[in-house]
């Protein structure tokens, strides 16, 4: 929780965002994650601070990916949404970054460059380098966390910093957690569960279930609890190491855990006891999408992560569409837990009563894991 505003008064603050926002041609394609920064950061302003912002960009394993993941548009995006300038430093350490950072004035902002830079060639910032983090903690007075994509990572500009300075949370990362938490203690809720790797999902299904009244399964993850109850899947995505505890989840929730009757493969509609072996599932069919809605009252708490099918295709995006455009039309109270989901509620223009900015962390924290930088600031 941030202090009063005077507190921070002339005070050098870094603040770690989370601006890891898609991004083709120079054009930023989501900015959900700048918008939802701007409360802290104004809040900021007004008090007078000097602010130092700081956030990764994509995954950086060679010089070329610098080239591709510089923050610089970002910089541009925010300076347009705060209708004030924010300084740009193309540097991560150096005389440049320390100059800009000792000439700001109070009620200044500043971004610095993608801070996995650090991470070619030694992983730096990944590894939660010691020296960078004293570096980089030493440029300041007083540390934010805001960057919930970021909180479940111990990096240097995240737990490393932390542990240096101490800190608080910022008005993004607070909400974060009181939805998450209203998520958790909800016993009226249905979860929808899509994705890729099933391996992701797992514990959420484990921590929730029994506090949920139902788990609605798509997307590549339910083609393991297909396979575990002797479904064909052909050669859908499958976590072959997860297969018998999918069937253990499914032997013991029969009655909670909802598996897909139909998906949509390359040759169409069918039945999952109709898959051939070299069909892919790309989405749920139409009997399950109506199944799925006929599961949900408008008094259920919905919690959504994972698209339904591979819906950047729109011959596969009607799982995930119809699902999203049901849930929006009739109004009913849903949390979008991040990532593909929460991208594509933004393509489709829909709104919901949350969407969070962290798919991962969203998930590790409804597994129940605890992160180590909310230890560090609880101090």
């Amino acid at each position: 929780m941030l202090k009063p505003n005077n507190y921070y008064k002339d005070k050098k603050v870094i603040v770690r965002v989370d601006y890891n926002v898609p991004i083709k041609d120079g054009v930023i394609e989501d900015n959900n994650r700048i918008v939802s920064s701007l409360k802290t950061i104004n809040y900021l302003i007004e008090s007078g601070a000097k602010v130092i912002l700081m956030s990764h960009l994509g995954k950086i394993k060679s010089e070329e990916d610098k080239v591709n993941n510089s923050l610089y548009d970002v910089s541009k995006e925010l300076s347009e949404l705060l209708g004030r300038e924010v300084k740009f430093c193309k540097y991560t350490r150096g005389n440049e970054l320390e100059s800009m950072v000792n000439s700001l004035e109070s009620g200044e902002v500043m971004l610095m460059e993608n801070t996995r830079f650090e991470d070619y060639p030694n992983k730096l910032e990944s590894f939660c380098d010691k020296e960078l983090s004293s570096y980089w903690a030493n440029l300041a007075d007083e540390y934010i966390m805001d960057a919930f994509g970021s909180i479940h990572r111990n990096h240097a500009s995240t737990y490393g910093i932390a542990s240096i300075l101490g800190g608080t949370t910022g008005f993004l990362v607070d909400e974060e957690l009181d939805h998450l938490k209203e998520v958790i203690y909800n016993k009226n809720k249905i979860i929808i569960l899509g994705g890729a790797k099933v391996s992701d999902k797992i514990g959420v299904i484990k921590n929730l279930v029994d506090d949920s009244k139902k788990i609605l399964l798509g997307g590549g993850m339910c083609f393991t609890f297909l396979k575990s109850i002797g479904k064909n899947v052909g050669n859908s995505i499958l976590g072959e190491d997860k297969i018998n505890y999918c069937k253990e989840l499914l032997d013991k929730y029969k009655d909670k855990i909802v598996l897909p009757i139909d998906i949509v493969t390359e040759n169409g509609n069918k039945n999952v006891d109709n898959i051939d072996d070299n069909e892919i599932g790309l989405d749920i069919g139409n009997n399950t999408i109506e199944l799925y809605k006929s599961l949900i009252n408008s008094e259920d708490l919905v919690v959504w992560n994972g698209p339904m099918g591979k819906f950047e295709d729109v011959n596969y995006e009607k799982g995930t569409k119809e699902l999203l455009e049901y849930l929006n039309i009739n109004n009913i109270k849903t949390v979008i837990c991040g990532g593909d989901t929460g991208f594509a509620s933004k393509k489709y223009g829909l709104s919901f009563y949350y969407i969070s900015t962290g798919g991962g962390a969203s998930l590790e924290y409804l597994e129940g894991k605890k992160f180590d930088i909310l230890e560090v600031l609880n101090k």
